[in-house]
C-alpha cells in the first residue's frame, strides 16, 4: 500500500509540474519546436512537434487523475529525451550558475518519467 501512495504521489506531482510547460504551448504555440526539429533535420518537423501536447498535456493530466500511469510516464520520459538531445544539448556537458549540472531539471522530469513506466503494479494478495 505505501508504494501505491508514493507512486501517486510522484505521478501527481511529475503531472503537475510538467503541465506547466504544456500551458506555455497552449498559451505561445509550438512554433520554436517545428523550427528546431526542421532545424535538425527531422522529416515532418511541423508535424512532430505537435506530440508535445501529448506528452506536456495529455500525459500529465491523466498523472494528476491516477490514469495510465506508465504508459503516461513513459510518454514524458520520452519528451524529455528529446528535449534534451533538442533543446539541451550544448548543456549536457557544462555546469550552471552554482554548480548545478544544467540539464539536472530536464533529466529529473525524464528519470520521475521513468521511473513511472518501470513501475510494476503490485500483485493483490488473496
Amino acid at each position: 500500500m505505501e508504494t501505491n501512495r508514493a507512486i501517486r504521489v510522484l505521478s501527481f506531482g511529475l503531472g503537475v509540474l510538467m503541465l506547466f510547460h504544456g500551458i506555455d504551448k497552449l498559451s505561445n504555440g509550438v512554433d520554436h519546436i517545428v523550427k528546431m526539429l526542421t532545424g535538425a533535420g527531422i522529416p515532418y518537423g511541423q508535424y512532430i512537434a505537435y506530440g508535445v501536447y501529448i506528452g506536456e498535456v495529455i500525459a500529465p493530466l491523466l498523472l494528476i487523475f491516477g490514469q495510465y500511469i506508465r504508459l503516461s510516464g513513459a510518454i514524458i520520459a520520452f519528451n524529455m529525451l528529446v528535449a534534451i538531445l533538442l533543446v539541451h544539448k550544448n548543456d549536457i556537458f557544462t555546469l550552471g550558475e552554482h554548480g548545478a549540472w544544467s540539464i539536472e531539471v530536464p533529466l529529473l522530469y525524464l528519470i520521475a518519467g521513468l521511473t513511472l513506466a518501470l513501475w510494476k503494479v503490485p500483485k493483490k494478495s488473496v
